[in-house]
């Protein structure tokens, strides 16, 4: 028992004193603790304290700085003010001075208006003065010095007009010259060709006399047979051994040539013969005329074209324009026009296409009403060529007016190969009304004393009475007769007048 309360004393004394030694550690730990607390609190309030006495001195530095700033943006803006403020200051004098300007210049005006007003009625008063004694003296009124006035300023002008028109037109008659010289003489140089007169008879010769009775046949059955069916007329007279065949269709004329030659060389000629040989020979014709018209296609070089017009064409072979073989003078008409439009640096195949085409109408003129030129341009177009040709063909003959240089050349082309030295003949009354017509236009004009056409219609001489007709009214008269015989006659080439006058010629071609 005691040894039990003595180790429950000890426990308790034990305890008491484990529990005096830990509150003294504590006791010493809390106030350690203190002292700590204490020097970081004095710490922090001296770093606080530090920290805002820096920041108070910032901010004092930077609103020094700032309000620096501050007054240096100020002073630069009240500079920039004061500156405008002198530019305005200027400107309201530079206006004040140009009103001031302005006032006395409208003051200079007005004095101005007022001083010419004053001569205004002065020039006037001095005028009428002038007009009255000039009246006096020369004892004319003004309408009187004006009509002389005028017919004074119209004599000159129209001397002066005259004299331009000499001039001009030497100029350009002398440069179309050379250039239309050389280009023609260059193309007739090479497209050379000969010419023959073609008419509307074909000779047929005979071995005998005796074949004329059997080409007539009993009671002429035998001729009555040929004629009906060929569509021609054959003329058996006393011409030694040889008949004639008379036709204005070329093909006909053609056909009844070739079937009385087969009837000749067989010997046996009878209606059925007759009738035989003549559907061969039409056969062979109509070969030959597509033949002609195939060659004439590559003859021409100018590409291909339709059927129709290559058989057209062909048919060509056997037509004739004044005697002119009318397929010679389409080919003819087909080298000088392409070789004119190489010149010119034209559509060369326009122009050919549309100068092989020109004259295919002339093979449908006797089955179908209408021009030439108007039937070759519906057949071309019918049959796919371009508006460029069409146009060209139709106005070769000036039924519709030119408009494209191909055109042009068409028709100097047609003109030059018909009006060939011994291409074409003519009657002898178309002849004489040609060179009627010339003298007329020349003959009615005032002043005009006595006409003569000369050299075939190719010039005109014209004798004027020289007080009527002076220098410059000859140089108008001869433009005149030219523009007339240009727009009312239709010719070949080239026309030349020739005014004269008191020995002199004044002369102008057209």
């Amino acid at each position: 028992m005691l040894v039990v309360i003595g180790i429950a004393i000890g426990l308790v004394a034990g305890a008491g004193l484990a529990f005096l030694s830990l509150y003294a550690l504590t006791g010493s730990r809390l106030a350690a603790a203190r002292r700590t607390r204490q020097l970081l609190v004095s710490e922090a309030k001296r770093d606080a304290e530090a920290l805002r006495r820096e920041a108070q001195i910032e901010a004092r530095e930077e609103t020094v700085r700032l309000r620096s700033t501050i007054e240096q943006e100020i002073a630069a803006r009240r500079t920039e003010t004061m500156k405008i403020e002198e530019r305005v200051l200027a400107q309201e004098e530079e206006i004040d001075r140009k009103l001031t300007e302005l006032s006395r210049r409208e003051q200079g005006l007005a004095d101005r208006e007022t001083h010419a007003k004053q001569l205004q009625d002065e020039l006037k008063t001095a005028r009428e003065t002038q007009f009255e004694e000039l009246q006096r003296i020369s004892g004319m009124t003004v309408n009187e010095a004006k009509a002389h006035l005028l017919e004074r300023s119209e004599e000159l002008v129209r001397h002066e007009l005259a004299r331009r028109v000499r001039q001009a037109e030497e100029e350009a008659r002398g440069e179309a010259k050379r250039r239309a010289r050389n280009l023609v003489a260059d193309a007739l140089q090479r497209v050379a060709a000969n010419h023959a007169s073609e008419t509307t008879v074909s000779l047929i010769e005979l071995p005998s006399d005796d074949m004329k009775g059997r080409i007539i046949g009993r009671e002429g059955r035998n001729i009555r047979a040929l004629e009906h069916l060929t569509g021609v007329d054959v003329i058996i007279d006393d011409t030694p051994q040889a008949v004639v065949i008379s036709s204005f269709d070329g093909i006909r004329r053609e056909v009844a040539k070739l079937t009385l030659g087969k009837l000749i060389e067989d010997g046996r000629i009878h209606p059925a013969r007759i009738e035989e040989m003549y559907y061969q020979s039409k056969a062979e014709i109509d070969d030959l005329i597509r033949q002609a018209g195939e060659q004439a296609v590559f003859e021409a070089n100018c590409g291909e074209l339709h059927e129709e017009l290559v058989k057209i064409l062909g048919r060509l072979r056997y037509r004739t324009s004044y005697g002119q073989n009318v397929l010679k003078h389409t080919l003819e008409v087909v080298h000088l026009a392409g070789i004119m439009a190489a010149e010119l640096q034209a559509s060369v195949k326009t122009a050919k296409r549309a100068a092989l085409l020109h004259d295919i109408g002339k093979a449908l003129t006797h089955e179908v009403e209408g021009s030439h030129a108007i039937l070759s341009a519906q057949y071309s177009r019918r049959y796919g060529e371009s508006p460029a040709v069409v146009h060209a063909i139709e106005a070769h003959h000036y039924e519709v007016e030119p408009q494209t240089v191909e055109a042009v050349l068409v028709i100097a082309a047609d003109a030059i190969s018909a009006s060939r030295p011994g291409a074409r003949g003519e009657s002898l009354e178309q002849y004489i009304k040609r060179l009627e017509a010339l003298e007329e236009v020349a003959a009615r004009h005032p002043g005009v004393e006595k006409v003569y056409a000369l050299q075939a219609g190719r010039e005109i001489r014209v004798i004027v009475k020289p007080k009527e007709v002076d220098d410059d009214g000859a140089v108008l008269l001869s433009h005149e007769i030219a523009r007339e015989i240009e727009d009312q006659l239709e010719y070949p080439g080239q026309i030349k007048v020739t005014v004269i006058r008191e020995s002199r010629a004044v002369e102008f071609a057209k």
